[in-house]
């Protein structure tokens, strides 16, 4: 179920500009943990900030290091009450005294349809409704000829206005949960995030990444980042590039599919896990 906060976005950052227009996404307040992993001398380092406002196709927030604009990373956040993160790969448009722009890139199907359904219901919480009660009584004139059994009738007709509208929302939330994988097994226990350390100890199989021949012809190399999910049986189960060169993402993620774990414990039974993985392109 998602807390909305009630707060205009307009209170906050001047409008984001990308390559000198001005951005066509409304932005809307939301203060959230968002953890940013980039390159640094070619290792993986996460900087924690705060989301300052957010849209569908991007967000402002304030981290505790600089991000150099035009520089790819990946963010990882998670709207209020929600159970799913939302993890995506991001362009650095502006810095500024640590406070970044950052537009989204390779959102999934289900992180498109989470940001569209709270930005979507923050708009209509934003809206001012008109309260026939409040408005009748607030007319002095028309107070003292307003029948008491008209008064109940209205005051009886907003109970129940307000109660179909409340189930209406929450049944159209349960439905977009329906539709989201890995929903409904997302909610009981959350997947714990386990640091890359830990996990490299627990490799079983590790099969190397073939050199896409494009990208060796024409001498490219880097680091490539994934975010994995590993099961509870040891096998990768997801995987999806947060950072690097794009021409070496495909065939990092290929080769990590087919990894194997041994099962992390918790309280001594199998969890499903999450964790960073770094693949290293040389020519």
């Amino acid at each position: 179920m998602l807390s909305l906060v009630d707060r205009r976005a307009s209170s906050l950052a001047p409008p984001l500009i990308h390559r000198g227009r001005q951005r066509a996404a409304l932005r809307y307040s939301v203060a959230v943990p968002v953890d940013v992993t980039m390159l640094k001398s070619g290792i993986p380092d996460c900087v924690p900030g705060r989301s300052l406002n957010l849209s569908t196709s991007g967000m402002a927030a304030v981290f505790a290091a600089e991000l150099r604009p035009g520089e790819t990373v990946g963010v990882e956040f998670r709207l209020p009450d929600v159970a799913v993160r939302v993890r995506a790969k991001a362009i650095v448009r502006y810095q500024s005294r640590l406070r970044c722009g950052l537009e989204f890139r390779s959102l999934s199907p289900e992180e498109v349809a989470i940001l569209r359904y709270w930005t979507e219901h923050k708009r209509e919480r934003e809206r001012p409704q008109e309260d026939p009660i409040s408005q009748a009584l607030a007319e002095p004139s028309k107070k003292r000829r307003f029948p008491m059994a008209a008064l109940v009738c209205l005051l009886v007709c907003g109970v129940v206005t307000v109660s179909a509208g409340w189930w209406h929302w929450q049944t159209a939330w349960q439905e977009l949960e329906s539709q989201i994988p890995g929903m409904a097994s997302a909610i009981p226990g959350e997947r714990m995030r386990v640091p890359a350390s830990e996990m490299e100890a627990l490799i079983t199989h590790r099969v190397e990444a073939a050199y896409p021949e494009e990208a060796r012809l024409a001498k490219l190399h880097g680091t490539v980042i994934l975010n994995a999910v590993v099961g509870r049986d040891g096998s990768v189960v997801e995987v999806r590039p947060v950072a690097g060169p794009n021409e070496l993402s495909a065939a990092a993620a290929d080769a990590v599919r087919w990894w194997r774990f041994q099962p992390y414990l918790r309280n001594g039974a199998p969890a499903e896990v999450e964790t960073t993985i770094t693949v290293d392109f040389r020519p």
